[in-house]
């Protein structure tokens, strides 16, 4: 297996309303909107990505929000948990400060972690996870949730499947994933040396039911490849093994490639560039609608279709 991603990209997932969607990311978990943009599929919809200061692979959640999209099932062929990285000592504060904003959470340990679950206001699945060795990666900081406690980035994601070999196989011989640990029907598998943003667990629950993608799940999770050419040569190769992966899309802040892994879930590989600085400046990013060349022409119309976004002054330091 000549390629191996470096970890996690980004996770895409389903909301509900946008306002309260960009409320609950920005304010309560401190993170920042870096790009603004809608769903180039769907162009009724906003693409919402939220991040560290600039929008660095590995600590983007994105959602495409619809106001009536109906409540999805957690199952099997799912990433059923997103899990961000927190400092070690920070859980006790997120904890109450969850539970201030009326977000129930409940403390956990798992594969010598200690872990704060809950759910967003659509009922994804999260997780606040302190890594025992630390997280080197620079915060976003806001006034709601001071850099001491801030989220880094991703930690890792679940993937709920009904076996693991073959999904242990894309894994470990498509994506260049190496298998670290097993905790009864947990498998944990990690890319380069592991660590936060860079794992994968996969969950055996045969008796589940299949998941189904809407409002409160994931639609699909991307892995890092560092570019274009890398990119191109593993989709060929992909191809060569039986996979059915799509054509490399243009996603204006990468470059894209989908395909599902056996167990179901829809795995995406994206180039690291070129980031979201390329049509706006890093204190303006997430400010105003960004739109792909082929979509400026109904500008206005795609946002009279789109409802405004409260977003928080310090999302955008220029203007403090």
């Amino acid at each position: 297996m000549p390629f191996r991603t470096s970890g996690l990209h980004h996770v895409t997932a389903i909301g509900g309303d946008p306002r309260r969607n960009a409320d609950f990311y920005l304010r309560t978990l401190g993170l920042r909107l870096v790009k603004t943009t809608v769903n180039f599929d769907d162009p009724g919809t906003y693409h919402l990505y939220y991040g560290d200061e600039s929008g660095r692979p590995g600590t983007l959640l994105t959602f495409f929000p619809w106001r009536d999209a109906p409540r999805g099932r957690v199952g099997t062929g799912q990433a059923t948990t997103t899990s961000f990285s927190v400092p070690e000592r920070s859980l006790g504060w997120w904890r109450r400060h969850l539970g201030e904003a009326g977000v129930e959470s409940e403390l956990v340990h798992r594969d010598g972690e200690d872990a704060l679950n809950f759910r967003d206001p659509d009922g994804l699945t999260l997780a606040l996870v302190a890594h025992p060795q630390g997280d080197p990666r620079d915060p976003w900081d806001t006034p709601a949730v001071p850099a001491e406690h801030a989220i880094r980035g991703l930690h890792s994601v679940t993937l709920s499947v009904s076996r693991e070999d073959a999904t242990a196989g894309m894994l470990t011989e498509g994506l260049g994933l190496s298998f670290e640990a097993e905790e009864r029907n947990r498998f944990r598998f990690a890319a380069g040396e592991g660590g936060p943003g860079a794992t994968v667990d996969v969950l055996v629950t045969p008796d589940a039911p299949r998941g189904l993608v809407a409002a409160g799940t994931v639609h699909h999770v991307a892995w890092r490849a560092p570019d274009e050419d890398t990119q191109s040569a593993w989709r060929d190769e992909l191809l060569d093994r039986g996979v059915g992966v799509t054509s490399i899309l243009d996603r204006q802040y990468f470059r894209s490639i989908y395909f599902r892994e056996p167990g179901g879930t829809l795995l995406e590989i994206a180039t690291d560039q070129p980031g979201f600085g390329i049509d706006e400046p890093l204190l303006e990013l997430g400010r105003a609608l960004k739109l792909p060349p082929w979509l400026e022409p109904d500008r206005e119309q795609i946002e009279a279709a789109l409802p405004a976004l409260d977003l928080p002054a310090e999302n955008n330091p220029v203007r403090t």
